[in-house]
């Protein structure tokens, strides 16, 4: 009992001593060893699941766009697919390992830039589901003008979403540093007394420009999608877009707000810790490592939505799928196709079953005893000569058999054999 409340005393008067830094680099210093395996094993799941997921997104949208069918849209969902695999690839094994350890060892680099990169990736999110969200009321509105859209386009939507989301939280990679705290190496935000001021002007702008600005201006767009949606159309061409329209704008709308439930505790945690006052009580622990978990899961969750809401991400899923097997398989086609090429000469000779099988479904019109004849003279052929034989013979015995003077003829044919 003595030993588990000095314990207890020692944690919680280091919690007390580490309240008022601001940790970077998903690094939280933690006693208790369930929190340092459970994070880390929840991580590793949505990392698996989250890869699989957007490879397979990526491998749908790549082979649509070898077909030439890559549009705007196309390419904004490309976008958002691959800063998820971003994140699954680059940060989240660098948080699980961060919350499996007690003590910062991934280098100053690691701990400068690894705030910098995950608030990269997701404001560039941010800023493509308002994208999609204006090019799906744009599709709503005039589906005729989605094919229209040049590449350069596409290109300079991409660059100007990245380049703004790469300068939005560069203050982070300014003020992110590796110290030395109580003898233990930790990852930390250490902002100098000049820049108090304006990282405190950041840490209440950035939420806004990030995630509530981007969220008002995608429901504002994905309700005007909707409205133009419930239109009915005239023509039956116009109501198989209406519902292409339809269900694009809801498997999009799904998207955001999914992302938009999943990120709003990350925000709470850090307005909570960028506004705690001197002697205030921070936020507990696992709520901080519960917000990372969530906000990672975004990338498992995005995908998923698309595979299982969009008709189009199915019907890819089965082309590539139907694509794979046959480049793994070449050989065996081949082998069967050689067999073949040997029986040629033997196959120009004897009629193929596929052939007698054929020939009775085309004469249709015909009796099957016909049918079966031709298959049996096929399948036997005659000589001319014996043929010719045969059939004078047949109508010479007609003829004796319908006379009424067979002796006559027969005088006849008697005299002519003597001479």
């Amino acid at each position: 009992m003595l030993a588990a409340a000095s314990a207890d005393s020692n944690s919680s008067t280091m919690n007390v001593s580490l309240a008022h830094l601001h940790f970077a680099g998903g690094y939280l210093p933690s006693d208790s060893k369930d929190w340092r395996t459970i994070i880390p094993a929840f991580l590793v799941a949505v990392c698996l699941v989250g890869f699989v997921g957007n490879l397979c997104v990526i491998g749908i949208l790549l082979h649509s766009a070898w077909k030439g069918k890559l549009s705007l849209i196309h390419s904004l969902i490309l976008n958002l697919s691959l800063a998820d695999l971003s994140l699954l690839l680059f940060s989240a094994p660098v948080r699980a390992t961060a919350y499996s350890k007690g003590v910062w060892d991934l280098g100053w680099f690691v701990c400068k830039s690894s705030d910098w990169f995950i608030h990269t990736c997701m404001a560039a999110k941010s800023l493509t589901i308002v994208a999609v969200a204006k090019v799906c009321f744009m599709y709503a509105k005039d589906p005729a003008k989605q094919g229209s859209v040049h590449s350069c386009t596409i290109w300079s939507v991409l660059v100007a979403i990245w380049a703004v989301a790469s300068l939005l939280p560069l203050p982070e990679w300014f003020f992110s540093t590796t110290r030395l705290h109580a003898g233990v190496e930790m990852c930390l935000m250490d902002v100098p007394a000049v820049a108090e001021k304006f990282m405190s002007m950041f840490g209440k702008l950035y939420p806004l420009l990030v995630f509530c600005l981007p969220l008002l201006f995608a429901s504002f767009y994905f309700w005007r999608a909707y409205g133009q949606c419930q239109k009915r159309g005239t023509k039956t061409q116009n109501l198989r877009k209406q519902m292409r329209s339809k269900r694009l704008t809801v498997t999009l709308l799904s998207i955001g707000v999914t992302s938009a439930l999943l990120w709003l505790p990350e925000w709470i945690a850090w307005l909570w810790i960028w506004h705690l006052k001197a002697g205030g009580r921070a936020p507990p622990q696992g709520f901080l490592a519960l917000s990372q978990v969530l906000m990672f899961s975004i990338s498992s969750a995005n995908p998923l939505i698309f595979l299982v809401m969009s008709e189009e991400f199915k019907e890819g899923l089965k082309g590539v799928w139907k694509w794979m097997i046959t480049k793994r398989h070449p050989a065996a086609s081949e082998s069967q196709e050689a067999p073949a090429g040997n029986l040629e000469v033997l196959s120009e000779n004897i009629p193929s079953p596929g052939s007698l099988t054929s020939m009775p479904e085309k004469e249709k019109t015909g009796s099957p005893s016909s049918s079966q004849e031709k298959t049996e003279k096929a399948e036997i052929p005659i000589l001319p000569d014996v043929e010719q034989f045969w059939h004078e013979r047949d109508t010479v015995l007609c003829v004796q058999d319908n006379d009424p003077t067979p002796w006559e003829h027969e005088d006849r044919e008697t005299g002519e054999c003597e001479k």
